[in-house]
């Protein structure tokens, strides 16, 4: 990208970022980031103090949601990603939190960790079908790391708890084609419903981050373009409005083919560095020019009119 105006997609310690909303939003304004996407998995629990941190700094936070999606089908086992964006004011407004922070429930939380858990040390563990752990991983060594337990949080327990270092043991521990592997996120007809009803845009984040032909941080946790592919008429019928094409994990022949899918189906083209960290997923490194933006908010605002 020649000109970042808006990075949309990124991550605090809300969810499994590095960062406090805070130290975000400051990291965006010295690297003259105009708008910040803060989007967390599953959560809403940074947004305010990310609002807040964008006054002081002079970056316009704009607020969204990554929302898990899960898929158990014959072909297809695992998750999507879908960016939900939607007007700050709507933080204000008791019953769409209530409805969201419902919706997302049923997605994470502690029941789900400790059924991964239990299915991990059942396939794993020293008395399992395939032994790779020197003893039974604990739900409480996972718990340590947040209060939203993520795959990368998996990861990390099994790293420095458990003492794998190995990237490929990891990846078949937790990894979609794992033996255990239980999909967070919500079921799709959930999040239909709610776009449909709600004032929110959503877009489908980083469709073919999973077929990534180098180094891809996401590429064993997410489908291939073919999966993707696949699914988009029933994602696009659930309500989702855009599609993530400026992205890390995408080849410049992915962003053809994306900006091609935007051009057929009408879709706003958004994109953002999806920041983690410092070092592996930073912050600036993809995003939209001031156009793409303004047609994204745009839309936010008239989904928010609507609601009136």
């Amino acid at each position: 990208m020649a000109h970042i105006f808006a990075d949309l997609h990124n991550h605090t310690t809300a969810s499994d970022g590095d960062f406090s909303p805070g130290d975000l939003v400051a990291l965006a304004a010295g690297m003259g980031i105009k708008v910040l996407g803060v989007t967390d998995h599953d959560t809403l629990d940074g947004l305010e103090a990310a609002l807040d941190a964008g006054k002081i700094q002079g970056v316009e936070v704009f607020p969204g949601v990554e929302i898990s999606v899960r898929f158990k089908r014959a072909f297809f086992t695992g998750t999507l990603h879908v960016l939900t964006y939607f007007s700050s004011a709507m933080l204000k407004d008791s019953g769409f939190v209530t409805r969201f922070k419902t919706l997302l429930a049923g997605g994470r939380g502690e029941r789900l960790v400790r059924a991964r858990i239990e299915k991990i040390n059942e396939v794993f563990g020293p008395g399992g079908e395939s032994p790779l752990l020197s003893r039974d991983l604990t739900f409480e060594e996972i718990a340590a790391y947040s209060d939203n337990v993520s795959r990368r949080h998996f990861a990390m327990a099994l790293a420095e708890r458990l003492g794998i270092s190995d990237k490929d043991t990891i990846t078949r521990i937790i990894g979609n084609d794992s033996p255990a592997y239980l999909p967070s996120g919500v079921d799709l007809e959930q999040v239909k419903g709610f776009i449909k009803s709600e004032p929110v845009v959503a877009v489908l984040a980083h469709p073919a981050a999973g077929s990534f032909p180098g180094e891809g941080h996401y590429k064993e946790v997410l489908p291939p373009l073919e999966i993707v592919t696949r699914l988009l008429s029933e994602v696009l019928d659930a309500g989702v409005k855009g599609l993530e094409v400026h992205y890390p994990g995408h080849s410049p022949e992915h962003q053809v083919l994306l900006l091609s899918w935007a051009e057929k189906y009408d879709l706003l083209v958004t994109g953002g560095s999806d920041c983690h960290d410092s070092a592996k997923r930073p912050l600036g490194t993809a995003g939209v020019n001031e156009q793409e933006f303004k047609r994204l908010r745009q839309m936010v605002l008239c989904e928010e009119k609507k609601n009136r």
